[in-house]
C-alpha cells in the first residue's frame, strides 16, 4: 500500500517549488492546471504541454513584434526581423527557461528525466512557450507582455542577430581547417512512439566520434554537436 504521509509530503514539496517558480516567473496562476499542464512534457502520456505551446509561441511573437516596434521606431523591417529572430529563436527561450529553473519544475517521465531531456534546449524553449501560453488563457495579453518585458529585459535591445546554434558552429570550425562537414547518423531509437528516444553519433574527420541522446533527432543531433564542442575547446 502507499505510504500516503510520503505522497502528502511529495505533494507539498511540489506546491513549493511551484510557488518559487511563480515568484521568479513574476506571475501567479489563477488556476494552477495551466502552469502544471505548461510543465508537463509529452513522455508522461497525459494532457502535456503542446498545445500551450502553440498558442505560446504565437503570443510570445505578438508581444515581441510590438515591443520592438514601439522600442525602434526608426529601424527598418529587416532590422527587426532580425531582431525577432533573434529574442524568438529557441536558444534564446532555452537560455531564459534556465534563468527560471525550469529544468527544476519539469514533468517528464523517468527515462527522459533520466537522459536528461528536462536539460536540453527543445524541451526548455517548448515548455517557455508553453508557459506564456497558459499565463494568456489564465489572464489574457497583458500579463503575458508584462512577464516577457520583465523576463527578456535587456535582450530586447542588446541582441540583433539569432545566436549560432551548436550544429552551425560545428561545421563552421570544421570548415574553417579544411575538413569535410560533420556527419549525424542515428544509431538507435527507443522508447514509445508519444515519447521517442534518439541515439546520434557524430563523425568529424580526425576526430573521435560522439554520441548523444534526445528525444528528437534535431535534439540529438544537438546536442551531440555542442559536446564535440566542448570536447575540441577542451
Amino acid at each position: 500500500m502507499e505510504d500516503i504521509s510520503n505522497t502528502t509530503d511529495s505533494q507539498k514539496e511540489r506546491e513549493i517549488s511551484l510557488a518559487v517558480f511563480q515568484d521568479r516567473l513574476g506571475y501567479h496562476f489563477k488556476n494552477s492546471e495551466y502552469l502544471e499542464r505548461a510543465l508537463t512534457h509529452s513522455s508522461r502520456g497525459v494532457e502535456n504541454y503542446e498545445r500551450l505551446e502553440f498558442l505560446g509561441d504565437r503570443v510570445l511573437g505578438l508581444v515581441i513584434a510590438e515591443i520592438l516596434y514601439r522600442s525602434f521606431p526608426f529601424e527598418k523591417e529587416g532590422a527587426l526581423a532580425r531582431r525577432h529572430s533573434a529574442l524568438a529563436c529557441t536558444e534564446t527561450l532555452a537560455k531564459t527557461a534556465r534563468e527560471l529553473d525550469i529544468p527544476g519544475v519539469v514533468i517528464a517521465s523517468s527515462a527522459e528525466l533520466a537522459s536528461g531531456g528536462n536539460k536540453q534546449d527543445n524541451l526548455l524553449a517548448d515548455c517557455m512557450e508553453a508557459i506564456i501560453g497558459a499565463i494568456f488563457i489564465d489572464n489574457g495579453y497583458i500579463p503575458c507582455q508584462e512577464v516577457i518585458t520583465s523576463l527578456w529585459g535587456d535582450k530586447i535591445y542588446t541582441l540583433s542577430q539569432p545566436p549560432v546554434d551548436s550544429k552551425t558552429a560545428l561545421q563552421e570550425w570544421a570548415q574553417a581547417r579544411g575538413l569535410p562537414i560533420p556527419i549525424y547518423e542515428i544509431t538507435e531509437r527507443s522508447g514509445p512512439d508519444h515519447a521517442p528516444q534518439f541515439k546520434v553519433r557524430v563523425t568529424i574527420e580526425g576526430q573521435t566520434q560522439i554520441d548523444a541522446v534526445g528525444s528528437s533527432r534535431r535534439a540529438a543531433e544537438k546536442l551531440a554537436a555542442q559536446m564535440m564542442l566542448d570536447y575540441l575547446r577542451s
